[in-house]
């Protein structure tokens, strides 16, 4: 009979309640003692705790974080000009229900992907869908779903994320078909969903990088309205930390 429970159980997507029940059978002395109601609250609160990690590994998985990184292991021993308490106030992710977006900018090794990383998988721990991508990569996915007929399918995918980082931005001139597929993704988004951008240039040199007048103000309205800042300096992490290796 246990047998066929557990069997049962799993049949129906129960895996973390038919776990729970084993660990009750192998352990008949803890258990055995108490009520048959708090038994089976305890099975049904292991499944729901099961399902909520795996909800959480899908979500990092599908992130595709370029780095592993966790808000818990940021350095704040270098000054790069980042507080804890800032970035506490981002790691509640109330920005994401308000729908605001994340600007980080500074030199190149300063840590600017590490930090968008560690904010998204803190986000993903939240409950979060978060996607990472560099924007060269990005503009070509959405060229080739052009070219396959999927562009707005593409579209309503992408405005559906609720922590959408885009890195490298302002890395590469921008061709006025990309120009367009920008103020797509950020209209689509604007009021709805969070964006992150992580560039080396600083926002003020973002209108000229984008080379068009009329679609950089459409563009950069909607991204830059209620936005938080996270402007990086100092030296390169990769090279204060190389030093640190060699000591």
């Amino acid at each position: 009979m246990t047998t066929q429970t557990m069997a049962q159980l799993r049949q129906l997507k129960l895996g973390g309640m038919a776990t729970a029940l084993q660990t009750q059978l192998e352990q008949v002395g803890t258990y055995e003692g108490l009520p048959f109601v708090e038994r089976l609250t305890l099975l049904l609160d292991h499944e729901c705790l099961s399902r909520e990690q795996r909800r959480q590994e899908r979500f990092i998985r599908q992130a595709s974080f370029r780095l592993h990184a966790s808000v818990a292991e940021i350095d704040y021993q270098h000054p790069r000009n980042i507080k804890k308490s800032q970035i506490a106030q981002l790691a509640s992710g109330d920005w994401i229900n308000r729908a605001q977006n994340l600007l980080i900018t500074g030199p190149c090794g300063s840590g600017k992907t590490y930090l968008a990383c560690a904010l998204g998988h803190n986000a993903c721990m939240l409950g979060y869908s978060v996607r990472y991508f560099r924007l060269s990569r990005l503009l070509l996915e959405l060229t080739q779903a052009k070219a396959d007929g999927t562009y707005y399918k593409k579209l309503k995918q992408l405005a559906k994320i609720q922590m959408m980082a885009i890195d490298d931005w302002g890395l590469e001139p921008l061709k006025p078909a990309h120009r367009n597929d920008l103020m797509e993704i950020m209209d689509d988004r604007h009021g709805h969903t969070s964006t992150v951008v992580i560039s080396q240039l600083p926002t003020d040199e973002w209108y000229a990088s984008i080379g068009d007048n009329t679609l950089a103000d459409a563009i950069l309205d909607r991204l830059m309205h209620n936005s938080h800042r996270l402007q990086l300096k100092g030296e390169s992490m990769r090279k204060i930390m190389g030093v640190v290796d060699s000591i």
